[in-house]
């Protein structure tokens, strides 16, 4: 199915903003993208050659799917366009924005969220998509598909019930895996619950968890709950903050929109 686009979208920096650990490119051109049970593979069909932005798209699911699934989880009813245009007297993100236009922040799975940014800390980008996928196999739904076969994230119950996590590359945080695991299954954590929570109490709950500190929280604020108030800051942004503001902390003028300026900024930081 083509589906016209008509905002900001570019499968390659979303794919690589690293706010998402299991898109990938599967072959020339198509990505995909999985959340939940739910799998799309995805296509530039047109692009503007002017900015790289795509403006119609070629989708492997059907038009039900798309808008009751993958709509929203690319947040096409946000205008990232509009937002971009809101950038006034900042230089260096001005810059940043236009070189990440096409990233959207996915509204993606909150235990995923969880398990994956935890196991983000003092890691690379590819060993946490190495540790993801590592448990995915492990305890994952296995799906075969046209282009892969892959595994489904598992839920809580599996994972703080499982024997050989130990063979997934966590380290230190496997306790804090388990122990959030467990959370969950248990219903001490009630992840749902959490979408009713205003922005500073879901970034309290959230660090009530073993092994969630403020930069983990501010991530499944942002990428599970879409809280994109919430700028975390990693050692990209940290360094951006202290090379091009002077130490001084640039998000608190972005208000509402201060995660999708620090999306930007990461991307540039990270790929320029």
């Amino acid at each position: 199915m083509i589906i016209n686009i008509k905002d900001d979208f570019n499968l390659y920096k979303i794919a690589n903003s690293g706010q998402c650990f299991r898109a990938i490119e599967v072959n020339d051109g198509i990505y995909r993208f999985i959340t939940n049970d739910n799998i799309i593979y995805m296509k530039a069909h047109e692009v503007n050659p002017s900015n790289d932005l795509i403006t119609k798209l070629d989708v492997s699911v059907d038009e039900g799917e798309w808008n009751d699934i993958w709509y929203n989880y690319f947040d096409f009813d946000t205008s990232y366009i509009d937002i971009r245009n809101s950038i006034k007297d900042d230089e260096y993100l001005l810059n940043a924005a236009g070189f990440g236009k096409g990233i959207r922040i996915l509204k993606q799975a909150p235990f995923e969220m969880l398990i994956s940014f935890i196991i983000s800390q003092r890691k690379s980008i590819p060993a946490i998509m190495t540790s993801v996928e590592r448990i995915c196999k492990l305890y994952g739904k296995r799906i075969n598909t046209k282009y892969e076969t892959l595994y489904t994230f598992p839920d809580a119950d599996t994972l703080a019930n499982a024997k050989e996590l130990d063979t997934c590359g966590l380290g230190y945080r496997l306790s804090y895996i388990i122990g959030a695991a467990s959370d969950v299954a248990s219903g001490i954590l009630d992840l749902d619950k959490l979408f009713t929570y205003n922005d500073e109490e879901l970034f309290n709950e959230l660090k009530k968890v073993k092994g969630v500190g403020d930069k983990v929280a501010n991530c499944i604020c942002l990428f599970a709950y879409h809280r994109v108030a919430r700028a975390p800051k990693d050692v990209w942004i940290n360094r951006v903050i202290e090379e091009e503001y002077a130490g001084i902390d640039p998000f608190p003028k972005y208000d509402k929109y201060a995660g999708i300026m620090q999306q930007y900024m990461f991307y540039a930081a990270k790929n320029r």
